[in-house]
């Protein structure tokens, strides 16, 4: 391992012993490349993030923020924090319903509901979370709840955190959050 990777990976451990970061994902180790492609990522805007390497877990949310019309709108100065439910949250929805979403009659019904994991104003790490309630781009509040290890956003998990873009940052979640 290179001298910057050394740093980095001492880095990351020092960071992961944090008290927000080790609240939200306390088993979650960090690499010297995730903590590289985290520097990366602040030139990158939240689409560009979301589409790029280790994103693999939330395509059909990104296929779902294109149909919506939303992609210039996440690619806007935010800063934002992005709840994003996982390929495995979507499939939990009853079948067919991804499909019914993404359908062009249904699109002010997707952007509503893809705005409600999304809260606009300062960028919530790991480390600020507390139980709490924001505010989102859809106008229904989300109420955050921290119990121990585990946070809950409405009724899903946060299960990754803190994965920096230039205009904010995304936390990924179990659950499909609905309004």
């Amino acid at each position: 391992m290179n001298r910057a990777k050394k740093l980095l990976a001492t880095a990351g451990c020092v960071a992961a012993m944090g008290v927000g970061y080790a609240l939200l994902m306390p088993a979650q180790t960090v690499r010297a490349d995730d903590a590289m492609a985290s520097m990366n990522n602040e030139k990158k805007d939240i689409i560009d993030v979301a589409t790029g390497p280790g994103m693999q877990q939330v395509t059909t949310l990104v296929t779902a923020v294109k149909a919506a019309g939303l992609v210039d709108t996440l690619k806007g100065p935010g800063p934002f924090t992005v709840f994003a439910p996982t390929n495995e949250a979507f499939a939990k929805l009853p079948p067919g319903t991804v499909d019914d979403l993404l359908k062009p009659e249904n699109k002010e019904k997707l952007k509503s509901i893809l705005l409600y994991h999304v809260h606009v104003g300062d960028a919530v790490p790991a480390k600020d979370v507390k139980t709490m309630e924001l505010s989102t781009a859809n106008g229904k509040p989300l109420n955050v709840k921290v119990d121990g290890d585990t946070v809950m956003i409405n009724n899903a998990k946060v299960i990754k955190t803190d994965v920096h873009a230039s205009n904010g940052i995304i936390h990924w979640v179990d659950t499909v959050i609905l309004p």
